[in-house]
């Protein structure tokens, strides 16, 4: 058992400062994601900075219409949120779809984001794993790769980012606010995340020090939105495929678009191609499916995982299509 120190700041601005003077340092919340790697060794702070207390609780109204999301909301209290059912439907779905109850209930939004991957080499340290132990190299190239990425990856990870929450944010384009030492600052969701490289130990592009204090989401547009996620087994399980998507339809012809990817990347992942073959074009699964296409023309399917990519197709033809479906009874009545 490795001891370490524990620390319960009073406020945000000495939990940054408690963190910025120790090197080895981790942030604790809820502790589902960084407890289990306590537990298996992947992880080995020398300072735990518990933040669960601190007044990052709320969900409030912003001044643009929008909502802002404090860093420990708990992932049940944001899904069943009465403003994120009604405004932001996609993300409360992602959010229930992500987690048992119980696992719901102890994460908070700020953990949610920054959960590692769940890759099997990652949690296990005696195998050789790049984003664990820079160097060491990637097992899942030539191993046992099923839930891995065809999108974002590089020849030193093929890791899949976990988090439900996050797709749906991605395609909501939320703003992620980070407290630091030299203060507060604003990074667009899309920009949080890292793709692997040749560097793939840093998940994200936040400072050893940085505290996410909270989430912010533009006043919601005049979309049909959902979140769709396909896995192996109906009760908790990481997705093979998922598709967060909001749609707007008039006249017959898609005038907004929206989507986002999950269990196919290394990061959650904006599909930007895929929404510029939709936009002014007729809805239909023709067009959905060349938007899927496009977005794929970069992937790098491994020897485990090729079926993704068919699979993506189809549960984007398919969220894309019921969405239409929605907007346009919207638009007639």
């Amino acid at each position: 058992m490795r001891p370490l120190q524990y620390l319960r700041p009073e406020n945000p601005e000495a939990a940054v400062a408690a963190m910025h003077s120790a090197p080895g340092g981790a942030y604790l919340a809820g502790g589902t994601n960084l407890v289990d790697h306590l537990k298996l060794g992947v992880a080995t702070p020398d300072l735990l900075v518990d933040i669960s207390r601190l007044p990052l609780g709320g969900i409030e109204p912003t001044t643009d219409g929008g909502v802002r999301i404090g860093a420990t909301v708990s992932n049940t209290g944001l899904a069943v949120h009465p403003t994120i059912r009604d405004h932001y439907p996609g993300l409360s779905q992602a959010l229930l779809s992500g987690a048992s109850a119980q696992i719901r209930n102890a994460a908070t939004v700020g953990g949610n984001l920054l959960q590692r991957t769940r890759c099997v080499y990652f949690r296990d340290p005696t195998t050789p794993c790049n984003k664990r132990d820079p160097g060491s190299g990637c097992a899942a190239l030539g191993g046992f790769n099923r839930q891995h990425a065809v999108l974002g990856g590089s020849d030193r990870c093929v890791a899949t980012h976990p988090s439900d929450m996050a797709v749906a944010m991605v395609a909501l384009d939320a703003v992620v606010v980070v407290l630091g030492a030299t203060g507060e600052r604003r990074i667009p969701i899309e920009e949080f995340y890292r793709l692997p490289g040749d560097d793939p130990q840093s998940d994200t592009v936040l400072d050893h020090d940085d505290l996410v204090v909270a989430v912010e989401l533009p006043a919601p547009q005049n979309a049909v939105a959902c979140y769709r996620k396909v896995r192996d087994r109906a009760s908790y399980a990481f997705a093979l495929v998922s598709v967060a998507a909001d749609l707007t339809v008039s006249a017959g012809t898609v005038t907004g678009c929206r989507l986002a990817y999950g269990g196919v990347a290394t990061r959650p992942w904006r599909a930007h191609r895929a929404e510029e073959v939709v936009l002014g074009h007729a809805p239909d699964d023709a067009t959905f499916a060349a938007a899927a296409d496009a977005e794929l023309v970069d992937a790098r399917p491994l020897a485990g995982n090729a079926f993704k990519m068919p699979l993506l197709r189809r549960t984007t033809v398919a969220v894309l299509r019921d969405l239409t479906a929605r907007a346009t009874r919207e638009e007639r009545s």
